[in-house]
């Protein structure tokens, strides 16, 4: 059974804000979930028909593509012959 200082623990992990009365509601919802996990658990399964499986590679077909002076002229920006991007960090 999870209590609310699990629920803590997990909100903390996940980095997310999580108030005195949501803390109260989250509780009982994740022991409902725990509770359907151990009842699928219980569920035997049934051997129904095995199917053969296997990879399907395809070839590689290589195409024409844009030329690169083209995609520069419709890039937001570009510097050094490259499409400039944003900076994520």
């Amino acid at each position: 059974m999870i209590t609310e200082r699990d629920v803590e623990h997990i909100a903390q992990l996940a980095d997310i804000a999580i108030s005195r009365e949501e803390l109260e509601e989250f509780t009982p919802r994740f022991n409902q979930i725990l509770d359907y996990f151990d009842l699928l658990d219980q569920v035997e399964g049934t051997s129904g028909q095995e199917q053969d499986r296997f990879n399907i590679f395809r070839e590689d077909i290589v195409e024409p593509s844009l030329p690169q002076e083209e995609v520069l002229v419709i890039a937001p920006e570009s510097e050094d012959g490259f499409i400039k991007a944003p900076r994520v960090m």
